[in-house]
């Protein structure tokens, strides 16, 4: 099986409250987007890596790069208008049909071997697989000056990897125009008519995007450490 990842970060730092894009500030000593990287490099020495990025920000992660060292092998590949845009350009430099790839966040950078093999496996077997948890909250759903309580054994929180037959997610992203609703890979591939598989993923495989997530992701990063040792 080929194997693929397209690593979307095309972030800014606005919600960070930071002039910084947000896959480019520090987590523990080095970047957030070079942790995301090095996970998945980890995974596999033959996965594929294309690294999907804002073309004004190409020369700030080459510094980056070199700043702290890093060589892990890539394909840089100009973001687009939105996320649908920039994962459109990723899948176009995939020439492989039969391939498998998992289109995963920038700033998602605690995702585990295990998340990224399970997502290949279960998307070989059923042609789609995204990470996914249940919810540990109550839920209610806001209909007008009204609310009402859910079942949310119902519902599910949606993660990424979101890992794909190549020539099944190429074909529609081909097909389907962007749309604002369609925030992920998976809700374009079900406009496209395809079944959408869902499988365990991790709580502690956050996604960045507040101070206060940054935060956690220390803690989390931390506490890896000290079972190490």
């Amino acid at each position: 099986m080929k194997r693929y990842a397209i690593i979307v970060a095309g972030g800014s730092g606005s919600r960070m409250l930071s002039e910084t894009p947000k896959q480019f500030m520090l987590l523990g000593h080095k970047p957030i987007l070079m942790h995301t990287i090095q996970a998945f490099a980890d995974f596999s020495a033959d996965l594929k890596i294309i690294v999907v990025l804002p073309k004004e920000a190409g020369n700030a992660w080459r510094r980056l790069s070199e700043e702290y060292g890093f060589k892990t092998d890539i394909r840089l590949v100009d973001g687009g208008e939105t996320r649908f845009h920039s994962v459109k350009n990723g899948l176009n430099v995939i020439e492989d049909p039969e391939a498998f790839v998992a289109i995963h966040d920038g700033v998602r950078p605690l995702v585990n071997s295990r998340i990224i093999g399970d997502s290949f496996n279960y998307a070989a077997i059923y042609g789609s697989a995204i990470a996914s948890t249940s919810l540990k909250d109550s839920l209610r759903h806001i209909d007008a000056n009204r609310t009402s309580s859910v079942n949310r054994s119902e519902y599910r929180l949606i993660q990424t990897p979101q890992t794909f037959n190549v020539n099944l997610i190429k074909d529609a992203y081909d097909v389907i125009e962007y749309q604002p609703e369609l925030t992920d890979d998976a809700s374009v591939a079900e406009k496209y008519g395809q079944v959408i598989h869902l499988f365990e993923g991790d709580f502690n495989n956050i996604k960045i995007t507040t101070p206060e997530d940054l935060h956690f992701a220390q803690a989390i990063l931390e506490n890896k450490k000290g079972d190490m040792s």
